[in-house]
């Protein structure tokens, strides 16, 4: 009998072609998108759940009262040894590292790489896998190194390369050779080795080589290193953060002792809390938007199914008639749903595989393969199928089912009214659900617009920076004075800067500062910029008052600073030129600072908080620097970059020339909203699609059912224009009543998005018109393609159409 069932509803689809076809294809891509964001969200869930032990791993965060004192994501170098060594019964292993860049070369290849200095815990601790070397003892010599496959095969090409040597650079500009001792794996994402976009590590090092390399990673008053710990089965972190809190009020510095206050994040959950919840957010809004484009394509599945269905009524009456039983017809009208579900669902695998790797590339993460997902995975397509099946098939099946012979062989249906109503609601509430994403999807490249715009305080273009080798010291920087002001004189090369910070919010902290011979209680919070003279010419940042430090530095020069316009009003003074020659001064430094000169406000932060004070030093001063930015004159970009590159081979020979443009930059600060941008036009395209689909369709049973009409309206009179604008008027309308519910939701859901950031569009009816005009117009345009061959059809042919 199941066979039977099966045969009669492939010949059903088979005799239905266009019908089936505009089903099956619209579901399966609703199918194939939610299955692509679903498979995005659990790799974001499982992150670190691949390590060994996992539920007890936890990252010590810092929250500290003065937020100057340092960065959330590190803390104090000494407390997760001291932790392990003191609280045995609490701590069962650590792992805490320093995250640098420098030099690496073999042979003539330099390139500039990331590198971890840190436990020699780490690959017995997190269970990472070896492909070649031994956990116990890779990381024993001081000139040791552990690298990944990437590095393996980026440098030698293979992956058996334990033995070989590769030459770092320290920060004192010695280069020696280190030896591979073990290769890891390809590994998951995770939050050790990957801890953030800043932080994405290729070669591991030995706490013993921090010595060679200059870096010093232990004691109780660094707090730039990042903190692991791993705790015993069955402890409360409670215990681990009153045992933390006593070990720094008896070993911190009295001011980190009185500010630090720690946070245990469990690395099972620190992928989607951190940096303010991004990944969680941005999984959220990806979900909703899979949901209703998912639940468009459902909607518009069982609408074209209900609409067929009132079609077969006299099928129905004559089987009834032959001695079909109600069962068998339930059973019939099931099996053929089920079966368009299950073909769609197949077809979406296979979207699926080919549409991943673009997914990848426009979320910037893996997407997890088919045949990676956990087994039981392989029943979610399949019992989604039957439930949907059945909820397409149900309303049918049972209606008509119901009816008696003689109605059915008559064709009626006295709930037919009430169908179309339903079908209408349905069609309305996935115009407004695309008017939403469509409104929604051009706010958010309006802001994201923003983001690039030339009303950043400072001008971008034509601005590249490279990272430079590090000699931390006075005869450092001189030498790299020196080397800017040879590439300086490049032809193609309008001026360049020395300096810690490119404007991508990555400063090198914040301080507390005030007025001399104020009360140092009342301190304002400024962030720290270490630069040359020629970082503001070189940014096209606006001088209002005085001078962006002296031309040529003295020793004496050391203590002038340059603050920003906000930083001007904070500290009391009502023009920037009241503040010029004033002394200011820095709680925890002896030294007193005179203010050389003020810049207007620009952003060197997301867009996301509000312009802060900034207070700039010069970096002969501080004696900390890594970029090189250049300002290029405009013209031919590849000749003067190629020209710039042979002038830096000459200039900094074995240093790579590595160079990005500010919008690269600006790409990674606001990387989370341009994959929501490219997200909501996937989404859009989709939701437009599946929309027209669902109007096509509909539109389609329509004309079939409504052809003797058209003929009878046509020998009475009525024009061609007249029968389009029948058909026409009926979806207009419910295009009008879905904007009226879209645009207010639309507007409240794209507010709430925006308050998360302090400089942003306004919201204008813009996005609103354009959105509900463009669905009419393409809505229109498919319905008169469709209406138009029946209204010109000769009546005759019509009025035999039954």
């Amino acid at each position: 009998m199941l066979q039977n069932y099966f045969k009669l509803a492939w010949r059903n689809l088979w005799k239905n072609k266009v019908f089936s076809l505009i089903n099956i294809f619209g579901l399966s891509v609703g199918i194939a998108f939610a299955l692509l964001i679903g498979a995005y969200v659990w790799s974001q869930v499982q992150v670190n759940h691949q390590l060994k032990n996992a539920p007890n791993h936890y990252i010590i965060l810092s929250k500290w009262k003065d937020p100057n004192m340092g960065n959330e994501i590190t803390s104090i170098a000494q407390l997760p040894k001291a932790l392990h060594d003191n609280y045995p019964n609490l701590v069962a292993n650590y792992y805490h590292f320093d995250a640098v860049t420098t030099n690496v070369s073999k042979g003539n290849e330099h390139f500039r790489e990331s590198l971890q200095l840190g436990d020699s815990t780490l690959l017995k601790m997190y269970g990472f896998k070896l492909l070649q070397g031994d956990a116990n003892t890779a990381l024993n010599d001081p000139f040791s190194v552990v690298i990944t496959t990437k590095a393996a095969l980026k440098y030698f090409g293979r992956t058996d390369v334990v033995g070989k040597t590769l030459n770092f650079e320290s920060f004192g500009g010695d280069k020696h050779d280190f030896t591979i001792t073990a290769v890891l794996d390809k590994l998951p994402k995770n939050s050790v080795t990957n801890l953030n976009e800043n932080v994405d590590s290729d070669f591991f090092f030995t706490l013993s080589a921090a010595k060679y390399f200059k870096r010093n990673i232990e004691g109780w008053s660094n707090n730039v290193t990042v903190s692991y710990i791993e705790l015993q089965k069955g402890v409360n972190t409670q215990a681990v953060e009153r045992a933390i809190a006593d070990l720094v009020s008896k070993n911190a510095p009295q001011n980190t002792a009185k500010n630090f206050v720690p946070q245990l994040v469990s690395l099972t959950d620190y992928n989607m809390v951190a940096a303010g919840g991004v990944v969680k957010k941005m999984c959220y809004t990806l979900s909703c938007i899979a949901l209703f484009i998912l639940l468009m394509a459902v909607i518009n599945f069982v609408n074209i199914c209900i609409g067929r269905s009132s079609g077969r009524m006299k099928e129905m009456g004559i089987r009834k008639v032959l001695g079909g039983l109600r069962k068998q017809l339930i059973w019939q009208f099931l099996t053929e749903s089920v079966l368009m579900v299950m073909i769609a669902t197949i077809i979406s695998l296979g979207v699926y595989v080919l549409a991943r790797p673009f997914f990848s590339n426009v979320l910037g993460q893996e997407i997890t393969g088919l045949f990676n997902f956990p087994v039981y995975f392989a029943v979610v397509p399949f019992v989604f199928a039957l439930f949907v099946g059945i909820l397409a098939g149900i309303y049918p099946a049972l209606v008509l089912s119901a009816l008696k012979s003689v109605d059915s062989l008559k064709g009626k249906l006295s709930s037919v009214k009430e169908s179309v109503l339903f079908r209408k609601t349905l069609v309305a509430f996935q115009f407004c659900t695309a008017a939403i994403v469509f409104i929604g999807a051009i706010i958010i490249a309006q802001q994201v617009n923003l983001f690039f715009s030339n009303n950043l305080g400072y001008n971008k273009d034509y601005v590249i920076y490279a990272q430079v080798p590090r000699d931390w010291s006075a005869k450092g920087v001189q030498k790299m004075s020196d080397t800017r002001y040879q590439l300086s004189l490049a032809p193609q090369v309008k001026s360049v800067s020395l300096s810690w910070e490119i404007l991508d919010g990555m400063n090198w902290g914040g301080s507390a500062l005030y007025k001399q011979g104020a009360n140092p209680a009342q301190t304002i919070a400024a962030q720290n910029l270490a630069t040359d003279s020629h970082y503001a010419e070189t940014y096209g940042i606006p001088l209002i008052a005085g001078t962006f430090f002296k031309p040529t530095y003295n020793a004496a020069d050391s203590t002038l600073v340059v603050i920003n316009e906000m930083e001007s009003k904070a500290m009391g003074w009502k023009n920037a030129q009241d503040a010029i020659g004033q002394n200011i001064m820095i709680t925890g430094a002896p030294q007193v600072f005179k203010i050389c000169g003020v810049t207007a406000n620009f952003h060197y932060a997301s867009l996301q908080g509000r312009i802060e004070p900034v207070t700039f030093f010069n970096v002969n001063y501080t004696t900390f620097f890594r970029y090189f930015s250049i300002k290029l004159k405009p013209g031919n970009m590849q000749q003067n970059i190629a020209g710039l590159q042979k002038e830096w081979g000459r200039l900094l020979p074995g240093a790579p020339f590595e160079y990005h443009f500010m919008d690269d930059a600006l790409n990674r600060l606001y990387k989370t909203e341009i994959q929501l941008k490219q997200a909501a036009y996937i989404a859009t395209t989709l939701a437009v699609i599946i929309v027209l689909l669902g109007v096509l369709g509909l539109i389609s049973l329509s004309i079939q059912k409504r052809t003797k009409e058209i003929g009878i309206r046509k020998v009475l009179g009525s024009s061609v224009a007249g029968i389009i604008g029948l058909f026409m008027k009926e979806f207009l309308v419910v295009i009008l009543i879905a904007a009226l519910v879209a645009c207010p939701l639309a507007y409240l859901i794209m507010t709430h998005w925006l308050n998360d950031y302090a400089y942003k569009i306004a919201i204008t009816l813009n996005p609103f018109v354009l959105a509900v005009a463009g669905l009419a117009i393409v809505t229109a345009m498919l319905i008169a393609i469709q209406t138009i061959k029946a209204a010109l059809d000769s009546p005759v042919k019509s009025l035999r159409s039954e």
